[in-house]
């Protein structure tokens, strides 16, 4: 009984000790100059990290459906645009022919 409460007591001078010594005030300051180190860096979270890793991440996933999609409309409307462009040669010509045959009418 005499040597646990005597290894209590050491044990909680050891404590007292520590805790009033400089080496506590120098665990202290240093604490408190790297955090505000890390302040001044504008250092984010492994949190905020994570999430905007997963943005990212969707956002890539949405750009390359996009990306699937414009080109599937694009495809789509190709032979449409072609049909366009013929039809509007055609109508150039026929214009043309009309303005040659109302030119040697005159």
């Amino acid at each position: 009984m005499f040597g646990k409460q005597l290894f209590e007591e050491v044990s909680s001078k050891i404590s007292e000790t520590i805790a009033n010594s400089p080496a506590k005030d120098m665990e202290k300051n240093v604490k408190a100059m790297l955090g505000s180190a890390f302040n001044r860096m504008d250092l984010v979270t492994r949190e905020e990290f994570d999430i905007q890793q997963q943005v990212l991440i969707k956002t890539r996933t949405k750009l390359a459906e996009l990306e699937a999609r414009l080109v599937k409309l694009e495809a789509a409307q190709e032979p449409e645009e072609a049909a366009l462009k013929a039809a509007e040669a055609a109508a150039e010509e026929a214009v043309a022919e009309i303005k040659q045959q109302t030119e040697a009418a005159e």
